[in-house]
């Protein structure tokens, strides 16, 4: 058997080649699966190659990038297993001042982030106007829930700087005073100067909030207005309101609490004079805590001072604030001040006179310690009291002067230095790289804060000093905001050698730093002496190599910073020359991890909002100097800086409405500044370029000085907002509309204006677009054109016939009369094309804007409305006496009062002219619908050709069925579209008519213009006042002299119907049954002359005068009916059957009818149908301007006659 086994074992089985095809299924598949994923791949970089431009490496937009790259270390483990050693005491006292720093870190940004920015620009105003009754009680109102979040995170923050004191306290005092706390650890050399960094950025904090709110005047006038609205308005009628007694007294309470903690400008003072002592620690009477503290305040002051001001500062100054915030809290605690260090800390105003807080705040440190430490001018003498009075003024005057030429420094200094960023590095080995990199980096954030703090200081102080800025200021103050957003696009564009070696930073400075840090801890060993103290360093020493040995975070610098403190509580333990090494390396570590947030900070330009007013400058004095045109894109860059504070403005509904407002504003200016005297100038060099036989000023430009705008048309389109702003653009699109507008207006130049669009091609690279309008035609009659150019004109001195739909010339110096006809119309639409109708139906709706101004202000009159309204009264009491008819006597008696008031020189009464007003809307309305007729007879002569207009045959299909060239079915698409064009206009039209009724009848039925309810009543006395003077124009056509001879106006009853319609007084004017009344008292009139003729045939004389009256009585009831006819052949056209009310209903049911059959068969159902037209516009794009306001009283009617 064993045998036969080892011989099985010997053998290799092996299975016959069986081959199902299942492996080639998979190896296809996973083939297919693998393409599928390389092409969505392909796509989506060719999307990322899109949005990049043809050269990604020179993107400037932040915002534009499709891949955010954040390369900034973070931490991902807790704190308590950051700071871990085999010493718990050590491990606890490191992870509470570690949870402390980071806590204070958290306060800070949240601080930034919620209630700085909502708290400084409250009071601004979206509508610039000033506050309403109400609104102040409003805004404040809004803010209240940030008010109390504000009260609960500086009591947070009181506890967090007390937590801090106590803890300190505890380290640095063995044992209490009743001797019941037990030693921590020997705290002897032991100097945690990180702690004492972030107590003064927890009571600048404080600081600035008390800064803020002292400065937000409008935030207290509306809280006393608030308060005594809630206290005295709502609490004396609490029902009246909806709420209680018992609701209202937690609300009392509340703000009297708010205004103690917040608005009494205490809250820097509150953290003051805090009760810091305990139960089993006083904090006041330890004199280790009062020396340790005095002493890292000491050598951070000496740190501070010997950069500020310097060519290497960086953000010391905003350490500084804290560093001052902690000497006045030493002082408060301890009551105790060194008399060195106090006038050292004095004279640093010589360095800095203000330092920029937020917005428009500054913070002078001289008035900050005069103000916060009791007794200091024991310390000082008279001349330092002096200096620092006047440094600030003195300092800026200075600044002032030299602003300029210290701006063309920074420009030589950081032109110099991109040219190095952007650069090729020099070969070398990798040491040399990194140094090299290294100082690139480091000098481009000295230059951002450098730039900064000159920029902040400068402009915030001429804010809170009252001084103005000169034209030199703001251009250099300009400039340097330019060179400031330009060090930051750099840093930009050269991502990827950031990100690349701030990694290599970290970690070459990181291991400098163990390096120092292994050597020490050997000689810490090497020694056989232990104890305590030895072991805390030990440890100390251990956690400061396993946090450098990570990612340089915020909280493993904190920690290693911290360690180091702990460490140095050894002497010698490291050598000097170490010593300095390991802390400067160990900030350049910080410096790199932090390099990308500190630059962001410096190179924020928010505090532009405060300071705005110099844009306009900037603006005008960039487009006297066209070369630099380019520079709008770091302005624009700077102003967006702007946007992120104004979207956190609580005090505003919407929420949103400041920042529209800055938009609007912002773009206002450069409208004003560079893009309308940019149109202007290019469009008057084209016109002298091309009118060169016209005398001109001297053009040379070597005399003259002419100036090349073409630098404004290569500018990149610019991104503000959610909007490109395109220069380019916006010349091309107003020489465009000038040139179709003068050339629509001037025919005969239209060969100047193809010149000019040439040359404008051709000498600034714009792309005109080919009006495509040819010279006028012979014998069209009047131009559509030149009455639309003089429509007040064409209204006065043409007469409308209704039925023939003709204008009829009123009277003319010649033997003939000029018509105008559809034929003419038709004519005129033909030459200049179908977009002619919307603008002149446009100007035609401008014209009777302004009439109905006039026809308001006679229906205002109390004269004209007194008489009307007792009219209206007589008729609805005495309806049953005139059975439902108007009387024909009051409109008599009506007409007789209006002549009282007064003729003009020419005869006419105030009704004549109102009626002459009528008739010339009337013509007006008149003229649009000759209009829209004539735009039907030039399509239907256009369309004849086409065959069948139900089923077109499309030319593009027929082309493409053959394979002709792709020219050939460019130009059968062309024709296509023309004729579907063709088509459609000629099957619908427009109906201008539904177009002027919608336009004006919301603002004529509006309560803003009751008087106009009145008019019907006073139709009866016009159509009364157009008979008679009708009558008179027709017996003059057989007359020699016809001067006012007419034979038709139907202008009249076409504006009374358009009126009646657009006030909605069809049924109004019916119910008076005035053509019923005139019928009936005409008649009886007739009656009463034929009985009185037959009564007196024998005397022959009173028979013939008898016969006159009956046949003149005839002429008026026959004048009257074809009024009456006239009349409602006009109201046809303006649906006189419906009113405002069921046509309204039936809109809204045919609305709801169409989208019940959308919802429906949406899958065969054809599109939606389109929303009614929008009034027309001149050249046919775009709303007409909105109706005319309500107008003023009219001045009184001249005295009776």
């Amino acid at each position: 058997m064993a045998a036969l086994a080892s011989k099985s074992k010997g053998k290799s089985w092996e299975f016959d080649p069986f081959d199902d095809g299942s492996t080639k299924i998979a190896v296809k598949l996973q083939r297919k699966q693998y393409g599928s994923f390389m092409r969505d791949y392909a796509l989506q970089l060719k999307d990322f190659e899109d949005v990049l431009g043809e050269n990604p490496g020179k993107t400037w937009d932040w915002e534009l990038d499709p891949v955010c790259l954040r390369y900034m270390p973070y931490e991902e483990i807790s704190l308590l297993q950051l700071i871990k050693s085999d010493n718990k005491i050590l491990n606890k006292v490191l992870t509470v001042f570690t949870s402390l720093c980071c806590e204070i870190d958290t306060l800070k940004g949240e601080a930034e982030k919620r209630f700085y920015v909502p708290l400084l620009m409250y009071g601004e105003r979206a509508s610039g106007q000033p506050f309403q009754d109400g609104e102040c009680q409003l805004q404040l109102g809004r803010m209240l829930p940030l008010l109390q979040d504000l009260s609960s995170f500086v009591s947070r923050v009181y506890i967090v700087v007390k937590r801090v004191v106590q803890q300190l306290g505890a380290l640095y005092s063995p044992e209490s005073s009743r001797g019941s706390l037990k030693k921590v650890m020997d705290g002897s050399g032991v100097h945690l100067q990180p702690v004492y960094e972030h107590l003064g950025t927890a009571l600048t904090i404080l600081l600035t909030l008390d800064l803020i709110l002292a400065q937000a005047r409008t935030l207290h006038e509306h809280w006393k207005l608030y308060k005594r609205m809630m206290i005295t308005s709502v609490r004396g009628s609490a029902e009246k309101f909806g709420a209680s007694e018992v609701k209202l007294q937690p609300l009392e309470k509340l703000l009297l609490k708010l205004e103690g903690d917040l608005l009494d400008r205490r809250i820097f003072v509150n953290c003051m004079i805090e009760q810091y002592d305990g139960e089993q620690l006083m904090v006041s009477v330890s004199q280790v805590l009062r020396d340790e503290m005095l002493f890292n305040i000491q050598n951070y002051f000496v740190y501070l001072e010997a950069r500020l001001g310097e060519a290497h500062e960086l953000d010391q100054r905003d350490k500084f604030v804290g560093l001052c915030c902690v000497v006045v809290l030493h002082y408060n605690i301890f009551k105790i001040a060194d008399k060195r260090f106090v006038r050292a800390l004095w004279d640093t105003y010589k360095k800095i006179p203000a330092v920029h807080i937020i917005g428009n705040i500054v913070w002078q440190p001289a008035v900050f310690l005069s103000h916060y430490l009791p007794g200091i001018d024991k310390y000082l003498d008279k001349k330092q009291k002096t200096g620092a009075t006047a440094s600030s003024k003195q300092w800026l005057t200075a600044k002032s002067q030299n602003l300029a030429r210290e701006a063309q420094n920074w420009y030589l200094q950081i032109s110099s230095w991109m040219i190095s960023m952007e650069s090729v590095s020099p070969a070398g080995d990798v040491q040399q790289e990194i140094n090299h990199k290294t100082s690139l980096f480091v000098d481009g954030l000295k230059f951002a804060f450098g730039i900064s703090h000159l920029l902040r200081t400068v402009a915030n102080l001429h804010f809170s000093l009252g001084v103005p800025m000169t034209k030199t200021e703001v251009l250099a103050i300009c400039k340097l905001l330019e060179l400031l957003k330009a060090v930051e696009l750099t840093f930009h564009r050269c991502s990827m050698t950031v990100a690349q070696t701030v990694g290599q930073l970290i970690q070459h400075h990181s291991l400098v730093c163990l390096e120092i840090i292994q050597r020490a801890k050997q000689r810490l060993a090497a020694e056989k002496r232990y104890s305590d103290k030895r072991l805390d360093v030990l440890a100390a020493l251990g956690l400061m190599q396993m946090c450098l040995n990570g990612p340089g975070t915020k909280e493993r610098m904190i920690v290693a910073n911290l360690a180091l403190g702990v460490a140095m509580g050894m002497p010698r333990l490291f050598r000097e020359d170490e010593l300095s090494t390991l802390s400067g390396t160990m900030k350049k570590v910080e410096a790199a991890a932090e390099l990308i947030p500190k630059l962001q900070w410096a190179c924020d330009c928010s505090f532009l909002y405060w300071h705005r007013v110099i844009i306009g400058r900037y603006f005008t004095d960039l487009f006297e100097n066209p070369t630099d045109a380019n520079r709008l894109h770091y302005m624009f860059c700077a102003l967006r800086d702007c946007c992120g504070p104004l979207r956190l403005v609580c005090h505003e509904d919407p929420q949103d409405a400041l920042l529209e407002a800055f938009d609007k504003e912002v773009m206002a200016m450069l409208q004003e500044h560079i893009i309308s005297p940019l149109c202007r100038e290019i469009e008057t060099d084209l016109r002298l370029s091309i009118h060169s036989d016209v005398k001109q000023d001297d053009r040379n430009p070597y005399r003259a000085g002419l100036r090349d705008l073409s630098p404004f048309l290569r500018v990149r389109p610019i991104r503000f907002f959610d909007r490109f702003i395109d220069i380019k653009g916006q010349v091309t699109l107003y020489l465009d509309t000038t040139f179709y507008n003068t050339t629509t207006v001037a025919l005969h130049d239209w060969r100047k204006y193809g010149e000019m669009r040439n040359l404008a091609t051709q000498k600034y690279g714009l792309m005109m677009t080919e009006v495509h309008l040819p010279s006028q035609t012979i014998e069209q009659g009047l131009d559509v054109l030149e009455i639309m150019r003089n429509i007040h004109v064409f209204v006065s001195r043409y007469l409308y016939n209704l039925n023939n739909q003709v204008f009829v010339e009123r009277s003319s110096s010649s033997k003939f009369l000029n018509t105008i006809n559809i034929r003419h119309i038709a004519n005129s639409i033909r030459t200049h094309g179908t977009g002619i109708m919307n603008t002149t139906v446009n100007f035609t709706y401008q014209y009777l804007s302004k009439k109905f101004v006039i026809f308001s202000q006679f229906l205002f009159d109390e004269h004209i409305k007194a008489k009307l309204i007792k009219d209206i009264r007589h008729f609805k009491e005495s309806k049953a006496e005139l059975d439902q008819k108007y009387p024909f006597e009051r409109v008599e008696k009506f007409n007789k009062g209006i002549r009282k008031l007064g003729l003009t020189p020419d005869g006419l009464s105030y009704l004549d002219q109102f009626r002459i007003l009528i008739s010339q809307i009337g013509n007006a309305m008149g003229y649009v619908r000759m209009i829209r007729s004539g735009g039907l007879h030039c399509c239907s002569d256009a369309i004849r050709f086409v065959p069948d207009l139900e089923d077109i045959i499309s030319f593009e299909e027929l082309v493409a069925a053959e394979g002709l060239s792709k020219d050939t079915e460019t130009a059968t698409r062309c024709l296509d579209a023309a004729v579907s064009n063709l088509s459609k206009n000629f099957a619908e039209g427009t109906e201008y008519f539904k177009l002027l009724v919608d336009v004006f009848a919301p603002v004529f039925r509006g309560d803003k213009h009751k008087h106009l309810r009145n008019f019907y009543m006073i139709v009866p006395p016009l159509t009364l006042n157009f008979v008679e003077y009708i009558m008179a124009a027709k017996e003059k056509m057989g007359k020699k002299n016809k001067t006012g001879a007419a034979f038709t106006d139907d202008g009249f009853p076409m504006g009374i119907a358009y009126i009646l319609k657009l006030l909605d007084q069809y049924r109004d004017f019916d119910s008076l049954h005035w053509f019923q009344s005139l019928r009936e008292k005409y008649a009886r009139d007739v009656q009463a002359a034929r009985t009185s003729a037959q009564r007196q045939r024998q005397d022959e004389k009173l028979l013939q005068t008898m016969t006159l009256t009956a046949r003149r009585l005839d002429l008026y009831q026959l004048e009257f009916d074809q009024l009456f006819y006239s009349l409602s052949s006009a109201r046809i056209f303006f649906r006189a059957d419906k009113t405002a009310a069921e046509e309204t209903e039936e809109r809204e049911a045919r609305a709801e009818a169409s989208e019940a059959s959308a919802s429906t068969v949406p899958e065969t159902g054809g599109p939606a149908a389109p929303p009614p037209p929008p009034p027309p516009s001149a050249g046919g794009a775009g709303p007409p301007p909105p109706p005319p306001p309500p107008p003023p009283p009219p001045p009184p009617p001249p005295p009776p006659m």
